[in-house]
């Protein structure tokens, strides 16, 4: 019987971070081991507070820290992953980061189960296939929108996401500018997709001032045009608005997932299998989607580990075809994994048919970029950097 012998964390980070829409510029890397198997996660999260929710004091019954349900757990089936899933948020429920770092856990460990019985991670998910999707180019509107405009000629793939930046923080008339120079800069049969960002909170009226510009373009989805929570606002814009509406990444928990598809009136629902609490959750919330006809997307703007992991929920739903994929990453996110997932000649993306997640952690690569870091509390070490090693 495999059991987690140990879970090790890795806190990475560029030599400066800048407060951008920019998830890549920072890491938190997750190495579980079971017996002579090893698999890697990554947490989207702020990595300090995911590492403390893994090793803090018991604050009492429902706030104990994340390895208490971990390490020493079976991990030889889909069915114990889940219950190691199930104990963390019994056990930690009022510890709010527990989900994030679980993501990251729960992430690492179909890519352990996946290379102990010689299966893509997707087929441990109850897939018989992985259906090849199409991504979009995920980049930053640019300050001005001549830099959208070359930002958008520069595109090679046949869709495009713009997002955050300057967008929703100006006038309507601004955002026109960029939305039109989006959309010149791919060319008229392109897909273009447009992240607000969660600029407008919750304002509705704000919102629709930016509808026209938007069916001007033809633009597919208006994504996160509001906070998490307001699903109200979500609903309302919805109901006046002929561009489809695309939200969830912020979601951390299933039922954040559901209420999004049951009473926010998107037509995409986009999923973190690094914030929902792993790609077991993710994998539920897709099928949750499809079932209620909304289509799911994965949210990944880091590394391709994350990548390849957040196409595994929804790898056998062939009708939910786009998915994310970020082309500005920092070096860090591009050093963690020795293998790339590229588009095919066709422009379509593929999983690989290996075990696990089919991607090698490129230790040598992360070194520049480790931060060493300790916990101490009351003069007691709970955490430090371990050795980073495959």
């Amino acid at each position: 019987m495999a059991v987690i012998e140990s879970v090790d964390f890795f806190y990475f980070s560029m030599p400066e971070v800048l407060p951008i829409g920019d998830g890549s510029q920072d890491a938190l890397l997750v190495r579980v081991r079971a017996g002579q198997w090893t698999g890697w996660g990554e947490c989207e999260a702020a990595p300090l507070p995911s590492i403390a929710s893994w090793c803090c004091p018991l604050s009492h019954g429902a706030c104990r820290p994340v390895r208490d349900s971990v390490l020493g757990a079976r991990v030889d089936s889909p069915a114990a992953i889940r219950a190691i899933g199930n104990a963390v948020r019994a056990n930690s429920m009022d510890l709010l980061q527990a989900d994030h770092t679980l993501s990251g856990i729960d992430m690492a460990l179909w890519d352990l189960l996946g290379k102990m019985r010689g299966e893509p991670a997707y087929r441990l998910l109850g897939y018989t296939r992985a259906f090849a999707k199409r991504p979009y180019a995920s980049m930053l509107f640019g300050d001005t929108p001549e830099e959208t405009l070359a930002k958008g000629r520069a595109c090679g793939l046949t869709a495009a996401k713009f997002g955050w930046g300057p967008i929703g923080k100006g006038s309507p008339e601004l955002d026109a500018e960029h939305f039109r120079a989006a959309r010149e800069g791919l060319g008229r049969y392109k897909i273009l997709l447009v992240d607000i960002g969660t600029a407008w909170g919750d304002d509705v009226e704000r919102a629709a001032l930016a509808l026209p510009a938007l069916e001007e373009v033809k633009a597919t989805w208006l994504e996160e045009p509001f906070t998490s929570g307001a699903l109200a606002a979500y609903k309302e814009l919805a109901g006046r608005s002929t561009i489809a509406l695309a939200g969830g990444e912020g979601a951390h928990n299933l039922d954040m997932a559901r209420h999004f598809v049951d009473y926010a009136g998107v037509r995409f629902l986009q999923i973190d299998a690094g914030r929902i609490g792993g790609v077991s959750v993710a994998c539920d919330a897709a099928r949750y989607a499809q079932a209620r006809g909304v289509r799911y997307v994965n949210h990944t703007f880091t590394s391709h580990l994350a990548l390849a992991a957040s196409l595994a929920p929804y790898a056998g739903i062939e009708s939910d075809e786009i998915c994310e994929y970020p082309v500005e990453l920092q070096p860090l996110a591009v050093a963690i994994t020795k293998e790339r997932l590229t588009p095919g000649a066709d422009g379509l993306l593929r999983l690989p048919e290996a075990p696990g997640y089919g991607l090698t952690i490129d230790v040598e690569a992360l070194q520049p970029y480790c931060v060493e870091t300790e916990i101490r509390v009351g003069g007691r070490l709970l955490y430090r950097t371990p050795e980073l090693t495959q």
